[in-house]
């Protein structure tokens, strides 16, 4: 049994949140240096452009890429030949937030209730989905969400007959509806299959997958194709002002369901769709 000390997962923590905050994914990036070469609306191609410059200068001066740091939502995997010591991995993943979130200076988004809004003063508590894999390894991957794009977010509980175009049906609609309020170019994660819950931590996941990634299953890598082909002819476009440049990616994770269910959730997330790992 390896024994891994909670101070390390600590420090581990509370650098990702800072790193996440300050220094925007390559993949992202790469995505939207490449939009600004094919947008075609000479407004859409100038918004571009400032979202990077403003990638650039969080980076270079070491400042938040976007005022809203996010609510941090985290993935866990920990080894079944691997311990904690000292604390549970959730007390451990809140301190290294509340760490993190502090030295960084990144904004106190968390209200300990979600009627009565009094500010928690250090983003805690964290979302930490937790899963059980074999070995001896830590994986921790977070990803701060912000909420202008989270609010756009959505589950439906379809019917099986509703088939693969009542899928994609939600998720053009749902990227139709948030229109300019994600602060487009959004990256689009959606989860199909297990239950209500099950797809929306599907979608959520899904955005922190590489947006130049192909799908392993050929038929879903169909659909994300076809998915933000439809998502960027609505003309939204860069900040909801006119282009083709709604979506930099659309990402599927699917999961075994129910024979009378066909649950879709989308997680939409912005420009700055924030993800970093550390593995210990």
């Amino acid at each position: 049994m390896r024994v891994i000390k909670a101070d390390e997962i600590i420090s581990a923590v509370a650098r990702l949140c800072v790193d996440a905050n300050r220094r925007l994914c390559d993949d992202v990036y790469r995505g939207l240096c490449r939009a600004v070469e094919t947008e075609e609306s000479p407004l859409g191609r100038s918004i571009l452009e400032k979202i990077v410059e403003n990638a650039d200068l969080a980076r270079e001066k070491e400042m938040p890429i976007c005022q809203d740091t996010g609510m941090a939502v985290f993935f866990v995997e920990m080894g079944n030949e691997t311990a904690v010591e000292g604390m549970t991995i959730e007390e451990a993943v809140n301190e290294g937030v509340r760490r993190g979130y502090r030295e960084g200076y990144l904004r106190k988004s968390v209200v300990a209730d979600p009627l009565r809004r009094v500010n928690t003063g250090d983003n805690t508590p964290a979302i930490v989905h937790l899963t059980q894999v074999r070995g001896d390894r830590l994986t921790i991957t977070v990803a701060p969400k912000g909420f202008g794009s989270e609010n756009m977010s959505g589950v439906r509980m379809l019917k099986p007959s509703d088939g693969e175009e009542g899928v994609k049906s939600f998720v053009v609609e749902t990227v139709e509806k948030g229109g300019s309020n994600p602060c487009p170019p959004v990256v689009v994660g959606v989860g199909i299959g297990g239950t209500m819950e099950m797809a929306a931590i599907l979608a959520k996941k899904a955005l922190t997958l590489p947006i130049d990634g192909c799908n392993p299953d050929p038929y879903y890598a169909d659909m994300e194709k076809e998915l933000l082909e439809r998502i960027n002819s609505l003309g939204i476009g860069p900040q909801g002002l006119g282009g083709r440049t709604t979506a930099l990616k659309v990402n599927i994770l699917t999961f075994p369901t129910h024979i009378a269910g066909l649950p879709v959730a989308v997680n939409i997330s912005c420009h700055v769709t924030r993800h970093k790992t550390a593995e210990l």
